[in-house]
């Protein structure tokens, strides 16, 4: 590809010095779990994510799972989910024992509609889980006012969007908990998978940490049934030198999705991404619409330009929940994205002009 639709090898040749400094300091400091440069690392990210706590997990999905369990939600009662999400979204609530309840998006953001949710709450409603899909915020004021009114508690899934803002405030910040992936191809990735939980509540940092850890405040003492789900010494190395460049990276996205969305604005046949007002978008994914996606993903693997779909099956469709007896035609909002939808490349460094010539020469096949 003479454009792939990720390079994960230009981050570490971009930091190579400090990140070769920073596997030879763990190696030699013969402490491989749990040690100094998580504790460091778990200090910088909440501060970076204006939060009191952070604890470092094993992956994305950990994170979402563990704050719930940590919150005591579990069989018979319901978290609401956006239709339109990684399947890992409802993963984390059935590993919880809970049940999702899908909400459709609004169809110009992508991210789950506050208009919707309230219908959606039942006597069993526990959380709402808001995701910011494509590095975009979900509009939290009306999802934390729905939430107040029900007495629920709303979890940030921020998996893709690493620096977010929402109104002038981080993502991760928003809400009683969040749940980031470090999973390499993520704004901020690690050489591996990893993941962390953000609160401002120390009840809760202190019970997820305690879960993650076996079930174990104190070494050998384990008073709940606990996970092994820990962020590792060297991915947490890594992540701290990452962190430093996070917003450099990020403003360097934005520029990307600029140049992408000025170019394509008369173009005829593909919708492109809506803003909000006020927000910070990180663009961890440039997301169009279009009827003729095989057409345009063909042209433009032709062309040289890496494509993706995020994501083709919809969770409420996918054998993992066919016990649940969703069927075509449940979330026609969702649906509809997960026919249209396509990734197209945008990364620190990659050659913009390229994607958008190949675009634009696609779509007059298309």
């Amino acid at each position: 590809m003479k454009v792939p639709f990720m390079n994960l090898k230009s981050f570490y040749e971009e930091l190579k010095p400090e990140m070769d400094q920073a596997y030879c300091n763990v190696m030699s400091s013969g402490w491989y779990i749990q040690g100094q440069e998580l504790a460091a690392f778990e200090r910088e990210f909440a501060d970076y994510s204006e939060t009191d706590h952070c604890i470092g997990v094993a992956n994305g999905l950990d994170a979402l799972h563990l704050i719930l369990r940590a919150y005591g939600i579990g069989a018979g009662d319901e978290v609401i989910v956006p239709s339109n999400t990684f399947i890992a979204t409802w993963l984390a609530v059935s590993h919880a024992g809970a049940t999702p309840v899908p909400v459709e998006p609004e169809s110009r953001f992508y991210n789950i509609d506050p208009e919707r949710i309230e219908a959606a709450v039942t006597p069993r409603t526990k959380a709402i889980i808001a995701v910011h899909l494509y590095g975009h915020p979900a509009d939290m004021d009306p999802i934390m006012d729905i939430a107040k009114r029900h007495n629920l508690k709303v979890i940030e899934d921020a998996a893709q969007a690493h620096g977010a803002r929402y109104k002038g405030r981080r993502v991760g910040c928003l809400s009683d908990a969040a749940g980031f992936s470090f999973y390499p191809g993520k704004n901020l990735g690690a050489f591996g998978d990893g993941g962390a939980v953000t609160t401002n509540d120390p009840i809760l940092a202190e019970k997820v940490r305690e879960l993650g850890n076996y079930g174990s405040r104190v070494k050998y003492h384990h008073d709940a049934v606990g996970f092994n789900s820990r962020l590792d010494e060297l991915q947490a190395a890594f992540l701290r030198v990452k962190l430093k460049k996070m917003d450099a990276w990020n403003e360097q996205r934005n520029a990307v999705a600029q140049f992408y969305l000025q170019e394509f604005s008369q173009l005829k046949g593909i919708d492109l991404p809506a803003i909000n007002t006020g927000d910070e978008h990180v663009w961890h994914l440039f997301v169009i619409r279009t009827k003729d996606r095989k057409l345009l993903m063909a042209s433009l693997s032709a062309c040289g330009v890496g494509t993706l779909v995020h994501y083709p099956i919809p969770s409420h469709l996918s054998g993992a929940y066919s016990d649940m007896g969703f069927q075509l035609g449940d979330f026609p909002i969702c649906e509809a994205m997960a026919e249209e939808v396509l990734s197209i490349p945008i990364y620190p460094g990659i050659d913009q002009k390229k994607v958008v010539d190949a675009v634009k020469l696609s779509m007059i096949g298309v």
